[in-house]
């Protein structure tokens, strides 16, 4: 099975060295029967750069950019936990991550274009390598009717169609830095491609597998 996970900067950024070697190890033994792609996002490194190049008038391509910076360096250092099990130098292209995925059974990369989140970057690699699934590892443990930080009433929604998360998404601000369980432009790329698509919480590292054996307490998306 190929899959494609999106790995939440603000998940892989708490890690500890011990905690990262974990991911990596799990990841590992993921791939001994699946071809893995991981997308890695910015986190906090990003934000704080972001925030510090507006208060400076910088433009929101601008923003984008130092965010792009910021998730291959995390994707560097994922990487780096796994060791010859994935290649160090971050592809920086969709075409550059195929032709990795060639030697290796796990290949690591961050942001690619301006505008484009590393949810949205995950669900077009999911595109090009005919992914079987997209997991979105998130700090989230699923999709909520609302904010679940800022509505005591929200309700996680178990399973939903991908219109129906478009059209949820869509009331979201897309700007640089910005944080949603899945961006608006994501959300298109898996309405139009029908990719089955798992948001989970991805701070439990056991929840990698676990979407994998369908036994995640997470959203899925279907059809």
């Amino acid at each position: 099975m190929i899959v494609v996970y999106s790995l939440g900067g603000s998940v892989l950024a708490a890690q500890d060295s011990a905690g990262l070697k974990r991911y990596a190890e799990t990841l590992k033994m993921i791939s001994r029967d699946n071809q893995l792609y991981v997308v890695v996002g910015g986190g906090a490194i990003a934000r704080d750069f972001i925030g510090r190049a507006r208060g400076v008038g910088a433009s929101e391509a601008l923003c984008d950019s130092l965010g792009i910076l910021a998730t291959r360096m995390n994707a560097a250092l994922l990487a780096a936990a796994l060791g010859g099990s994935a290649p160090f130098r971050v592809p920086e292209s969709y075409d550059d991550a195929l032709e990795a995925s060639k030697t290796y059974r796990i290949v690591v990369m961050g942001g690619v274009s301006p505008g484009q989140t590393t949810d949205a970057v995950a669900a077009l690699l999911a595109e090009y390598a005919r992914a079987d699934l997209l997991v979105i590892a998130t700090s989230v443990n699923g999709v909520y009717t609302s904010d679940p930080e800022k509505d005591p009433g929200a309700v996680k929604i178990p399973r939903m169609k991908a219109g129906e998360l478009a059209r949820m998404m869509s009331q979201i601000q897309l700007k640089a830095g910005s944080r949603s369980p899945v961006d608006p432009l994501a959300a298109k790329i898996i309405e139009r491609s029908h990719i089955p698509t798992i948001v989970l919480d991805g701070r439990n590292v056991a929840n990698l597998i676990r979407a994998i054996d369908g036994t995640h307490d997470g959203t899925e998306i279907r059809g």
